[in-house]
């Protein structure tokens, strides 16, 4: 199949185009390299799906909407997989205009190449932060998402909503994953595993938030594309729901999936499973909750399962070991 993916140099892209790639598809990737974070990381990745006949690579900002549209329409996708987005839930604060070009204005342009082209499927990255003030555990796709707490959060459900109105308006087959905190190999540095290996091999203290009284629902990133993986056959189709949990539209092909393991940890015992896996104890400083963060998140599986027959389920201190030996190899290479 033919495969257009948008951040194939980011973390989650990567991942997916690197497992596409393996299973023998042909995969078209864009990404805008852009320096949120160092761009030798990006392209370090970009170098490993190059070594691929079948990946074909186009630097270009989701901005540029009739250069993304005219190059989806040479590509013709079977697939077109949307996971470019200005990340990290805390940088909203500092420049939250970035958010609103990257994640509305790109998402937007993405819906108009998917418009103009028909693929098969859409599937476009979400979050469990448009689940924002919910308290009712596990969150469920069915559970109302009307309280983002940053604008990050809030980019994301409009994105969502965006993408309801094409699938309905146009009859775009499309699914909204909403990933719950993952993390491993090859990570970004703005997150919290890689802050926290980082500063602990260099001797600074951490910094954790809440004190420490929070947990979350942490998704290693080959189960989370294992399981998209699994989700690209499944293709919504309006009226014809798949179990009891779907959230399948009544109105369009359109649903949103939760892709976590339904396992919530507590963070400080993923501190110490990082201190584990580094053979080091960390210097920990407990600060107060930030602005715009949840206490817990808890993803329910049910629908993953329905849908796939599978839930992610690597254990924290497998998947953290994994990470280490990775940020290991990568930082004594440079």
């Amino acid at each position: 199949m033919r495969f257009l993916i948008t951040g194939t140099a980011g973390f989650i892209g990567f991942h997916l185009a690197r497992r596409l790639l393996a299973d023998g598809h042909e995969v078209f990737g864009l990404d805008g390299m852009t320096p949120y974070y160092d761009p030798k990381l990006k392209e370090a990745r970009n170098a490993i799906l190059a070594e691929s006949p079948n990946y074909h690579f186009e630097q270009m900002m989701l901005e540029e909407g009739e250069r993304l549209i005219a190059h989806a329409k040479g590509v013709l996708p079977d697939v077109i997989c949307h996971f470019a987005a200005q990340a990290g839930v805390r940088y909203s604060l500092e420049n939250p205009g970035s958010y609103v070009r990257s994640n509305l204005v790109g998402s937007f342009n993405v819906l108009e190449a998917a418009r103009e082209t028909t693929p098969g499927h859409l599937i476009m990255a979400s979050t469990s932060s448009v689940y924002g003030g919910n308290r009712e555990m596990p969150f469920r796709e069915s559970h109302a998402a009307d309280h983002p707490l940053t604008l990050y959060a809030a980019t994301k459900k409009s994105s969502e909503a965006m993408a309801h109105s094409y699938a309905h308006l146009w009859k775009i087959p499309t699914t909204m994953l909403r990933f719950f905190t993952v993390y491993g190999p090859w990570g970004r540095p703005d997150m919290a595993l890689f802050k926290f290996v980082d500063g602990i091999m260099k001797g600074r203290a951490i910094d954790i938030f809440g004190e420490g009284r929070m947990s979350r629902d942490f998704t290693y990133v080959d189960d989370l594309v294992e399981a998209i993986a699994r989700l690209v056959p499944c293709i919504p189709r309006e009226g014809e729901p798949c179990g009891d949990h779907d959230s399948l539209s009544p109105v369009a092909p359109f649903r949103a999936v939760n892709i976590g393991g339904g396992q919530p940890v507590p963070l400080l015992e993923f501190v110490d499973a990082i201190e584990t896996a580094l053979g080091l104890a960390a210097e920990r400083n407990m600060l107060p909750m930030q602005k715009g963060d949840v206490t817990d998140t808890f993803a329910s599986a049910d629908l993953l399962r329905d849908l796939t027959g599978y839930v992610p389920s690597t254990p924290v201190g497998v998947g953290v070991s994994e990470f280490v030996s990775w940020y290991r190899a990568y930082h004594g290479n440079q």
